[in-house]
C-alpha cells in the first residue's frame, strides 16, 4: 500500500509541485519530459500526466502540444470550489436548521437564466424558491432554476422535505462552475424574507453549473446581514 501511495499521481504532482516552490526549476523553465519523470519516480507516465493536468488546471505549469510543459512565469492562483450543504453548515455552527420550501414551478427559462448558461433557446426548468434557517432565523434565500433535461430525477424529489441544495451536491456532481460573489443593498422583499432592515448589506452568492455543456442550476442565493464565507485551500 505505501509503494502505490508513493507512485499515485497526486504524490508526484507534489513532488513536481515542491520542485517548483523551492526554485528547482523556475518561472519560464522547461520541465523534463513526462517519460523523464516517469523514469524518475518510478511509475507510468500515464501518472505523471494526470499530475501534470492538474498542475495546469491548477495555473501552475503550461503545457503546449509538441512544445512541452513550462512553468507559467505569471502563476494563477485557482479556487477549488466545494458547494456546501447548507443544513450541514448551518450545524457545524452549533445551531439548529430547519429549511421552508416557499415555492416551485416549471416554467421555460427566462432570458437572464439562459445567459448564465450559454443557452441560445429556452429549455424547461424547474424554478425552486426557499429559505434555510438557523434557530429558527432566516439564514440563506435561494432562488434556483434546475434544467430538467439534464436532471430529470429531481421531478420525483419532495422538495418541501428535502432541499434542491442538498439533494443535487449528493445526486449531480459538476465539471464546471461559475461564481459570482458581491453584497448589495437589501430591499423590501429581502427584509420581508430575511427579516433584515432595508438598506442593510447583504450578501449575494451567484452561482452556475453544469456536467461537460449539459446545463444543472442556476442559483441565486442571498445571505442574511453578517453572513460570512469561509474556505481553505
Amino acid at each position: 500500500m505505501a509503494e502505490k501511495q508513493r507512485h499515485s499521481w497526486v504524490a508526484i504532482r507534489d513532488s513536481i509541485r515542491e520542485m517548483i516552490l523551492n526554485s528547482t526549476y523556475g518561472p519560464g523553465d522547461k520541465l523534463p519530459r513526462d517519460e523523464e519523470f516517469a523514469a524518475r519516480f518510478g511509475c507510468a507516465r500515464s501518472t505523471v500526466h494526470r499530475a501534470m493536468r492538474d498542475l495546469a488546471q491548477s495555473g501552475i505549469v503550461e503545457r503546449r502540444r509538441k512544445g512541452g510543459t513550462t512553468v507559467r512565469r505569471d502563476p494563477v492562483t485557482r479556487a477549488t470550489l466545494n458547494i456546501p450543504i447548507t443544513r450541514l453548515e448551518v450545524e457545524q455552527k452549533g445551531s439548529v436548521y430547519r429549511y421552508q420550501l416557499i415555492r416551485q414551478s416549471m416554467q421555460p427559462s427566462p432570458p437572464a437564466i439562459m445567459a448564465n448558461f450559454g443557452l441560445h433557446e429556452a429549455r424547461p426548468m424547474l424554478r425552486v424558491e426557499a429559505l434555510h434557517l438557523a434557530d429558527s432565523r432566516p439564514y440563506i434565500f435561494e432562488d434556483r432554476w434546475i434544467c430538467v433535461e439534464t436532471v430529470p430525477e429531481i421531478a420525483s424529489v419532495d422538495l418541501s422535505r428535502e432541499s434542491a441544495n442538498e439533494w443535487l451536491v449528493r445526486n449531480r456532481p459538476y465539471s464546471k462552475c461559475d461564481l459570482r460573489l458581491y453584497a448589495r443593498t437589501g430591499t423590501s422583499t429581502d427584509s420581508e424574507i430575511l427579516q433584515s432592515e432595508v438598506g442593510d448589506a447583504l450578501f449575494v452568492m451567484e452561482r452556475t453549473t453544469w456536467i461537460s455543456d449539459a446545463p444543472i442550476t442556476s442559483l441565486c442565493a442571498v445571505a442574511r446581514p453578517g453572513y460570512q464565507l469561509f474556505t481553505q485551500g
